[in-house]
């Protein structure tokens, strides 16, 4: 009898306590369920259940035992299930999150390329700036920017970005540019959040990190609104880098306070699925991942 065999037997009478139980779920006759038992029992030189009258418990041996064997044999079908699967054109739907700015820039492409890869699929992208639920909202997939609370979740670090001070020329040239962080209480700044009555700017490394507490002059419901408004000659944003990259390069912003940049802060792929997992995800996965990674998301 192979050891996958006797666990599957001990798992099945473990979940229900019942030998009798067992062999009907699995479909064998009492004997040959009492004579895994024993064979594996001797093997491991251990009882794992201890017999009563009219019942069966587990010792402490077969308790620790019962759920090794359980993500035993869990593992052992999820690797069964991603080699079956290895072959098979992808199919079906997947579900991706991210936030706004990012996932326009960064993941509609990706999934442009993914889709022309395997085009029997289909992918619901939902970008929105806030922290999604893969579980309770039904996500396969999502991108968290920022460090990661402990979680069941796996995760994939795909970079860094760090955050920068920019403003129009214009503005700059009206108002001046500032040399401190303190020197932004002088200066209109703008928010992301239009609800937002204060907000937080973190400068500097480490030690010698600080904090600015200012008051917007005006505030916006995303990033993307925040940017033109900047551009315009509103005020001063403070955003991740990839956000206004390409504003900076072409002249319409500038960055100021460059010499007070903060830390960068990792960016993460979020998913559920096990290293077995479906090839559909999978595929993905790999995809993204080798995008971003290829970025150069934190300058």
């Amino acid at each position: 009898m192979d050891d996958l065999y006797l666990m599957t037997v001990f798992v099945a009478v473990g979940d229900g306590l019942s030998f009798a139980g067992a062999a009907r779920a699995l479909d064998l006759s009492a004997t040959a369920v009492t004579r895994a038992i024993q064979t594996l029992e001797s093997r491991r030189g251990v009882a794992l259940l201890v017999r009563h009258t009219r019942r069966v418990t587990l010792s402490e041996a077969g308790r620790r035992y019962l759920e090794d064997a359980r993500e035993i044999l869990r593992l052992v079908a999820e690797a069964e299930a991603g080699a079956s699967d290895a072959n098979v054109v992808p199919r079906g739907t997947l579900r991706v999150t991210a936030p706004v700015v990012f996932g326009r820039l960064f993941i509609v492409p990706g999934i442009a390329e993914y889709l022309r890869r395997y085009p029997e699929m289909t992918v619901s992208a939902t970008f929105v700036d806030r922290t999604v639920n893969l579980i309770d909202e039904g996500f396969d997939i999502a991108i968290r920017i920022g460090q990661l609370p402990d979680s069941g979740m796996k995760a994939i670090k795909v970079g860094e970005v760090g955050r920068t001070a920019c403003a129009s020329p214009e503005y700059l040239s009206r108002h001046g540019v500032p040399q401190h962080p303190t020197d932004l209480h002088k200066h209109r700044t703008l928010a992301i959040d239009v609800s937002s009555q204060q907000m937080v700017w973190k400068f500097g490394v480490r030690q010698s990190a600080m904090s600015v507490k200012l008051k917007p002059s005006c505030g916006f419901t995303g990033s993307d609104a925040a940017i033109a408004a900047a551009e315009l000659g509103l005020g001063i944003v403070h955003l991740p880098t990839y956000q206004v990259r390409e504003k900076m390069a072409s002249g319409a912003l500038m960055s100021v306070l460059t010499a007070f940049a903060g830390d960068t802060v990792p960016i993460h792929l979020l998913h559920r699925e096990s290293r077995f997992g479906s090839s559909k995800l999978r595929n993905f996965i790999d995809l993204l991942t080798a995008r971003l990674r290829a970025e150069r998301l934190a300058s």
